[in-house]
């Protein structure tokens, strides 16, 4: 009688066990499930409309930039985005072999200022900008840029594509989405409705229409063009190793391959005869 109480208890003391392990399981997988799960705001405005998913060539293993895009794209930020944006990591030599010659931009470099110096009696000078230069900034500084855009500070559009969620889904949505408020929805004076910015109202007013640039390849200057291009151009801006660090990753694949594939062939012609031996013992 006591061996049969003392296993009984041993037995409701597990099951008890087990019943813990469970419910901590249950709790664990349903806290997992809860953080990745998105949270879903009552208007849908707080966070900005999740952009959809396009097709982008540039994102495939095997692809690069489209280079003539990367030059339409250029065209676009120069003539509509550099009036706000500036470019602070682009360098002038970083567009030659890219979408522009050596000569076209030694000439667009030189149509610039820079401050230099100082010169033989210390003295600062201007002088006519070097392809080794970066791109100059529309505004000499912060305070400046925000006097002339009621209060707002536009963005430097160098690593837009990686420093907003979405990348070049959210930029391309963003440059197209411009509408007129929804009913019930107020935006205040000098602001903008656009659904793909975090809470809807946004300082900068549509900039792209039809036909505002006129390409030199004569592509229609459509406004989903001129988006798709401008955005192809900052991804470029973002990732100019991009092409680079493919070209590397294929040739440490076919390498790693190559290598794979010698290991194998030495390891069955060295040990096959060892592993299939047989060892008798007299």
């Amino acid at each position: 009688a006591r061996h049969q109480s003392t296993s009984s208890t041993a037995a409701s003391s597990m099951n008890a066990k087990n019943a813990t392990l469970a419910a901590a399981g249950v709790a664990t997988v349903g806290a997992l499930a809860y953080l990745t799960l998105e949270s879903v705001d009552a208007n849908m405005l707080a966070d900005g409309l999740h952009p959809p998913k396009y097709p982008w060539d540039y994102k495939k293993n095997l692809t690069t930039f489209d280079h003539a895009a990367i030059r339409r794209g250029y065209q676009v930020y120069k003539e509509v985005c550099s009036v706000c944006h500036s470019l602070d990591r682009i360098a002038w030599r970083n567009l030659i072999g890219v979408s522009h010659t050596d000569a076209e931009v030694k000439a667009m470099a030189e149509e610039h200022e820079y401050t230099d110096g100082p010169n033989d009696v210390g003295d600062m000078f201007q002088r006519p900008g070097k392809p080794s230069d970066y791109m100059p900034p529309p505004y000499a500084n912060e305070e400046q840029a925000r006097a002339g855009n009621a209060g707002a500070l536009p963005p430097d559009l160098s690593l837009m594509i990686k420093a907003r969620h979405g990348g070049a889904d959210y930029v391309f949505s963003l440059l197209t989405g411009y509408q007129d408020p929804p009913a019930g929805i107020e935006i205040r004076e000098g602001l903008n409705f656009n659904p793909y910015f975090p809470g809807g109202a946004i300082g900068m007013a549509r900039v792209l229409y039809d036909g505002l640039v006129e390409y030199e390849d004569g592509t229609p200057a459509t406004t989903s063009q001129m988006a798709k291009d401008v955005t192809i151009f900052l991804s470029w801006a973002a990732e100019p190793e991009m092409d680079e660090r493919k070209k590397m990753g294929m040739k440490a694949l076919t390498l790693l391959g190559i290598l794979t594939g010698l290991s194998i062939y030495l390891k069955r012609h060295k040990w096959a005869g060892l592993k299939t031996r047989k060892i008798l013992y007299k």
